[in-house]
């Protein structure tokens, strides 16, 4: 099975002892989003994990000690650096120190398992078309020698945003073209290998290649081993990523990005965050007499093992 721990929140630059604690004892629970007195425990050791995934916009806090993980398990690393500065981003470090960190990163754990994440793109007067061609032009050139590839995503236009995001302008689907055309070429011209995530149109003609960023072909390469040949169901319409297990939880990242689908309100998550507890198995409170602990399927995907 494939872990994930960044899906629902930012684990490594909030919760980053949590994480190494679950990663020590071997274990991990998570409430179910829908039915929260259902939990499902997962047993994190090299013999039921494939392969872990990280997603963040800050992997400072864990430099130090991410060798605990790396030195056990095959991992794959998303690192999300964009255009926006604390007006839609107020929790994430500058561009600057972002890419910085993640040029350190990449001497630890090899261009090979990095991706670097530039989505979701959207617009506003400050951020428009051509202020984003210009800094993905400036970040290509400085981070190509170090990922394996380029994500990026359109904003998704969902009810909440109307709310937290009234500055949003509407990509229309002329902007949507100019921006996969830039993004394509400069990609090109940088030796990057660029691709969509979550997105239905097709770039193609641009170089850029369809979505599915948590596949078993990329993960198998960049750890240099065989999985199954498997179909990829996705997580939502436009996604081609294998089926993960995420150990988060919503309304948990302090981040308060703007456009984020995880959080209801930034200050769900701050009133959430003050039930942490890092030597907790689960990520928020801990188990009560009303809750069920279930334990989760852990089915491998290697080829050769089928347990």
């Amino acid at each position: 099975m494939i872990i994930n721990t960044g899906g629902r929140t930012d684990t490594v630059q909030y919760y980053t002892a949590w994480l190494l604690n679950r990663f020590r004892e071997g274990y991990v629970l998570t409430r179910n989003p829908l039915f929260p007195h259902k939990i499902n425990r997962y047993e994190l050791t090299p013999e039921k994990v494939d392969c872990v995934v990280f997603c963040s916009k800050n992997y400072r806090p864990i430099l130090p000690r991410l060798e605990e993980i790396t030195s056990r398990f095959p991992t794959y690393f998303h690192y999300t650096i964009t255009a926006y500065g604390t007006d839609v981003e107020p929790g994430v470090p500058s561009t600057g120190e972002s890419m910085a960190t993640l040029k350190e990163f990449s001497r630890l754990v090899g261009k090979q398992r990095i991706a670097w994440r530039y989505d979701p793109v959207l617009l506003t007067d400050t951020y428009t078309v051509q202020r984003h061609l210009e800094t993905f032009e400036t970040m290509a050139a400085e981070l190509a020698p170090y990922i394996d590839r380029c994500i990026f995503s359109f904003v998704e236009m969902y009810k909440r945003l109307e709310t937290h995001m009234p500055e949003l302008i509407p990509l229309t689907e002329q902007d949507r073209d100019e921006l996969a055309k830039g993004f394509g070429a400069i990609a090109q011209s940088h030796g990057i290998f660029l691709q969509t995530c979550g997105t239905n149109g097709d770039y193609s003609p641009y170089g850029i290649h369809s979505s599915g960023c948590m596949t078993l072909e990329i993960l198998g390469q960049a750890n240099g081993i065989q999985f199954r040949s498997l179909k990829h169901k996705g997580m939502r319409e436009g996604c081609h990523c294998m089926e993960s297990r995420d150990i988060g939880a919503y309304d948990t990242c302090l981040n308060g990005c703007k456009y984020c689908y995880a959080n209801k309100h930034p200050q769900k998550a701050a009133e959430n965050f003050k039930l942490h507890d890092p030597d907790s198995p689960l990520l928020l409170g801990h188990v009560g007499p009303e809750d069920t602990i279930i334990q989760g399927a852990q089915k491998s995907f290697r080829k050769g093992n089928y347990v």
